[in-house]
């Protein structure tokens, strides 16, 4: 009798909290005897129709009995928690299957038999949960089996918003990858729908109407793909807002996130008239394919413009050109007028900056109109004023109007540091093209943003309980300049509080020329409250690590912010070219005077480069982590040419030395990656197969350089922890910075299957159960104890 977990395969829609997690178990041979763990899972397609709060999900999956033998099988499916789940139903190739419900106390029982019996740690994370167990039935050796799960949910409301999770990270019980993985998800409401956002994935996102949307996900061969969980909000008018906040420990700061969104289609009426200044490089290094885009850019941006707007555009190299001596009002005439300049755009000679900006900025004169200027560079400035410091000084003074300038880097050759600086001190962001991407869905996509404004010049206040520091409740907020508020976009905000408290949110800003204020009344809540919304901190220490990389490249070295900047890549194991040592194997966490020394050094020589690849790389990685609306997607930025230049730079103290870049991940592979190139991060370890399992993870390096393993990875997730390999081990990120370090004899060894084992399972109705989930050793912090959970001593023994 043996255990495979498959938990993206038949995945559950669940609203609980992130720590308690669900996933399809089978159960093989129930009889007993020998059977292959070998199963081979083509596709999951998984739908599900939320209507008025109510979910509707059909999950199918076909996978592959690839043994030699009939396996005799049973499904064990644990239920959500703390929800009404009804007409539950399992399939298999058209027959349903009768089955049973065990209540919470029940199912205990049956995790923990099972457990014991396989010697398999994983179904402990599901303590404190009910189960639905299948009766017996085969599957013939080498035949698929196309299983459905069916079932209704009713889904709950946080403050607010309505939440929907799919737990697609458990399948790391899976051993070999899923083909493909499909995600749909309609919703449909009585109300206008405001806020829809994922803290996890990228989903592709219709909205036909104000009151329906279809959310899409597809991955593709994907071994741990990371938890799926999309909410949406009906609350507000015209614009929707939202509070989510996060309180990791009582007596601690708080986190919380801040959703506003606009009507999704305007009203004619509710466009704001913008002003657009299209600056555009045509200098030699722009021949070729470079013009052609940016001139396709051009014409496109052109024949979007709205029939109020104004615009100009300034073609520069060695010298400054424009369309007409002022703006010009939208027309039909001057759109054309306008196309015929953009075709007779051709590049050659260098690269005014400062001239092109001044001369562009100058033209803008009306306050009260949005103002925007989209800047095309691909080099260094050349011709003029050269001077990063000047330029950037020239272009505030130029700047009557607050316009706000966005900064597009095409190719490697550009400043970026200038380029950042232009974005930062002009209320704008920059975007880097790589030579290979097109300029043209770079430029399209950022225009579809800005092309029509709902709100400008918008702040946002925060007036709650607590008046002891200046009457501000909240700080280190990010976005630090506040952004307009686009028709079909939405806007993100993060930050701290400082204890749970009622508050009012205050969003104010003009809308059609007249000033306007919108309030919240939410709450930042307690512990017990937020407890599922631990995606807030990640997201929250992702923008400030980008924060401290931006003060770091723009203002020169401070050591504090080094520190903070290894603090917090250590505890959320965020990697960055200049934290990533923290992954190597040999790499004390506990000396923290060493790690800053390394930090200081890689921050002050990385950042020292202005251009180039390096230089490029940087800006963008940055970009990334400051603009990010979920934790994971910032670090999949950094490309594999950067990694190798860190190599030539830092030696071999460099991640791609010490093997932890050495190989690319697999698609879907899950947080904290350095590009495509995996750092050693997975959102947790395989952890089913019992004491062969644990054999072979324990000879697993061995078998590293005879290629019969991809590269082991370094950290990964479980829960809210980080945890790191460290001597031999899985240790908690926490451990490290606590201000008394345990030592030895402070540690409790508790050996897996021991009746300690099982105790420290049950704590807290099974919130410390996914840390006692893992095959390999772990060192852990629980309840203001440090554990050291070990396998058994037979299983080490053996492997040994």
């Amino acid at each position: 009798m043996k255990t495979l977990t498959l938990g993206t395969i038949l995945a559950t829609l669940l609203v609980m909290p992130a720590d308690l997690v669900g996933q399809i178990a089978i159960i093989r041979n129930p009889g007993g005897g020998a059977a292959s763990a070998n199963f081979k899972v083509s596709d999951v397609d998984i739908n599900a129709d939320i209507k008025d709060q109510v979910a509707t999900v059909q999950i199918a999956q076909t996978f592959q009995n690839t043994s030699s033998r009939t396996l005799e099988t049973q499904f064990v499916f644990p239920l959500p928690d703390d929800a009404a789940v009804t007409g539950l139903t399992l399939i298999v190739d058209g027959e349903e299957l009768t089955g049973e419900l065990k209540s919470r106390d029940e199912a205990r029982k049956v995790y923990e038999e099972i457990v014991r019996k396989q010697r398999d740690p994983a179904l402990l994370e599901y303590m404190g949960r009910g189960v639905f167990r299948t009766s017996v039935f085969p599957i013939p050796a080498g035949k698929s089996r196309r299983v459905e799960i069916k079932y209704t949910q009713l889904l709950k409301s946080d403050t607010g918003l309505v939440d929907f999770s799919l737990p697609l990270g458990n399948a790391r019980h899976c051993e070999k990858a899923i083909e493909q993985l499909d995600v749909t998800v309609r919703v449909k409401s009585k109300s206008d729908l405001k806020n829809i956002y994922s803290p996890t994935h990228d989903f592709t996102i219709d909205r036909p109407s104000e009151k329906k949307a279809t959310c899409k996900l597809t991955l593709k061969n994907v071994l741990a793909p990371d938890d799926v969980r999309l909410l949406y909000g009906t609350r507000g008018s015209d614009i929707g807002m939202d509070l989510l906040s996060y309180l990791p420990e009582e007596g601690d700061q708080g986190y919380f996130l801040l959703l506003a969104s606009p009507k999704v289609k305007a009203k004619k009426d509710a466009v704001l008239p913008k002003t657009v200044l299209f600056v555009v490089d045509r200098s030699g290094s722009m021949a070729g394919q470079k013009i052609d885009q940016a001139k396709a850019s051009l014409r496109y941006m052109i024949n979007s413009l709205g029939e109020k707007d104004t615009f100009n555009i300034v073609s520069y190299s060695s010298e400054v050109d424009t369309f007409r001596p002022e703006l010009e009002l939208v027309s039909a005439d001057t759109k054309k007028a306008a196309l015929d300049y953009v075709d007779d755009i051709y590049s050659g000679g260098g690269t005014n900056i400062n001239s092109a900006l001044t001369a562009a900025l100058g033209q803008l004169k009306d306050k009260k109109r949005p103002n925007y200027v989209l800047f095309f560079t691909d080099g260094l400035p050349t011709v003029g004023e050269t001077s990063e410091a000047k330029i950037a000084a020239n272009t505030t003074k130029a700047n009557e109007v607050n316009a706000r300038v966005f900064s597009f880097g095409v190719g490697f050759d550009v400043n970026s540091r200038l380029l950042d600086r232009l974005s930062r001190d002009q209320r704008g962001t920059s975007v880097y093209v790589k030579p290979e991407e097109d300029i043209e869905i770079a430029a399209t996509n950022l225009f579809s943003k800005v092309s029509s404004p709902a709100m400008t010049g918008l702040s946002v206040s925060f007036e709650g309980a607590d008046t002891s520091h200046s009457g501000r409740p909240v700080t280190r907020v990010y976005p630090k300049q506040m952004p307009d508020l686009f028709h079909g976009e939405q806007l993100v905000l993060v930050g701290r509080y400082r204890k749970p408290s009622a508050v009012t949110v205050s969003l104010r800003g003009d809308v059609a020329g007249k000033n306007r204020s919108l309030k919240l009344e939410s709450n930042f809540g307690n512990q017990k409250d937020t407890r599922r919304n631990g995606f807030v901190e990640t997201l929250w220490a992702t923008r400030r690590i980008g924060q401290i990389i931006d003060e770091l490249d723009l203002n020169g070295q401070n050591k504090e912010l080094v520190d903070e900047l290894v603090a917090l890549s250590l505890r959320h194991g965020i990697m960055t070219p200049y934290t990533s040592f923290l992954a190597e194997e040999n790499t004390s966490l506990n000396d923290r005077a060493r790690l800053l020394t390394e930090a200081e050094s890689r921050t002050s020589l990385g950042l020292s480069i202005a251009g180039g690849v390096d230089g490029f790389s940087q800006r963008s990685f940055k970009s990334q982590l400051q603009s990010s609306n979920r934790a994971s997607s910032a670090a999949e930025s950094l490309d594999a040419s950067y990694s190798e230049s860190l190599t030539k730079r830092f030696g071999g103290a460099t991640p791609a030395s010490s093997g932890t870049l050495a190989r690319p991940a697999p698609a879907g592979f899950g947080g904290g990656g350095l590009g495509g190139y995996r750092v050693g991060i997975s959102p947790a370890a395989p952890a089913s197969g019992g004491v062969a399992r644990y054999n072979r993870r324990l000879k697993h390096d061995a078998d590293e350089s005879e290629g019969s393993f991809p590269a082991r990875p370094r950290i990964k997730r479980i829960g809210k922890k980080t945890f790191y390999w460290k001597n031999n081990e899985w240790q908690d990120s926490v451990i490290s910075s606590l201000k008394t370090r345990p030592t030895e004899k402070d540690i409790v060894k508790v050996e897996h299957f021991s009746d300690e084992y099982f105790a420290i399972s049950k704590l807290d109705d099974g919130r410390w159960s996914p840390y006692l989930s893992v095959s390999e050793p772990v060192l852990v912090r629980i309840g203001g104890k440090t554990y050291r959970i070990v396998p058994p001593a037979g299983a080490i023994q053996k492997a040994k």
